[in-house]
């Protein structure tokens, strides 16, 4: 069987051999549940930025900005990081430049994987799919909150490693933990997750819209894969 482990934030990315690997970049409240939402309404690329400049630049060659700063969009910026901004309109054949607080900076920590995908609830079961077609090890790297554990990336760390343990072991602690938690509460995924720290701060910002689109499995049959440096959708 292929292995599967988990890191829980960028700043412990170091501590992992990524090669040859496929890391998950999970960043549930909220930049990859929007790069589905933005890849699903017509978006054919997303360039990610880790910081707020060289994405700002992306505009004088045609791309929509999004920018995102502690869970509020960046003045200046077309869109911030909310994924139901994106189900507004339909987005076909444009491309994105995306900088957040926590999720770019993972895929930009995540390069020298074999492969990088998306991690969402929005298209879990199609993540699935693809994973086990391929036939390799996983590394689930959770975005985290500036740097620390957050609950809901890694709750999406235990789902997944519950959804592949057919094809893929673990002597990770870490994911072993997460598992056990997901088997206790995945089936009140909403109610649970309403309880961390990160969901609180957006709904302080009064946007449970985008909470709930973010833990909803399976609206797209879609997988969000790094390729030449640029987020694009793969139907799987």
């Amino acid at each position: 069987m292929n292995q599967l482990e988990v890191c829980f934030s960028p700043e412990l990315i170091h501590l992992h051999d990524l090669e040859g690997k496929i890391v998950v970049v999970v960043d549930i409240f909220r930049a990859t549940s929007t790069m589905i939402a933005a890849l699903a309404n017509g978006i054919e690329e997303i360039q990610t930025f880790a910081d707020l400049e060289s994405c700002r630049s992306m505009r004088e060659k045609g791309y929509l900005i999004a920018g995102e700063r502690n869970g509020k969009t960046v003045e200046g910026f077309d869109l911030g990081n909310s994924p139901v901004a994106f189900l507004e309109e339909y987005y076909g054949g444009k491309k994105l430049a995306m900088t957040t607080t926590n999720g770019t900076l993972a895929i930009s920590k995540s390069q020298s994987a074999d492969e990088i995908l998306i991690g969402a609830f929005p298209n879990f079961s199609s993540s699935i799919r693809y994973i086990q077609a391929q036939q390799k090890d996983v590394l689930i790297h959770c975005a985290g909150w500036k740097g620390r554990f957050n609950l809901e990336d890694s709750l999406y760390a235990g789902a997944l490693a519950k959804a592949l343990e057919g094809t893929h072991s673990s002597d990770d602690d870490g994911a072993l933990a997460m598992k056990t938690l997901f088997e206790k509460e995945g089936h009140q995924l909403k109610q649970y997750l309403s309880k961390a720290s990160h969901a609180k701060r957006l709904q302080n910002q009064g946007i449970e819209k985008d909470i709930d689109f973010c833990l909803t499995l399976d609206l797209y049959y879609l997988v969000g894969k790094v390729v030449n440096d640029r987020v694009r959708p793969i139907s799987f």
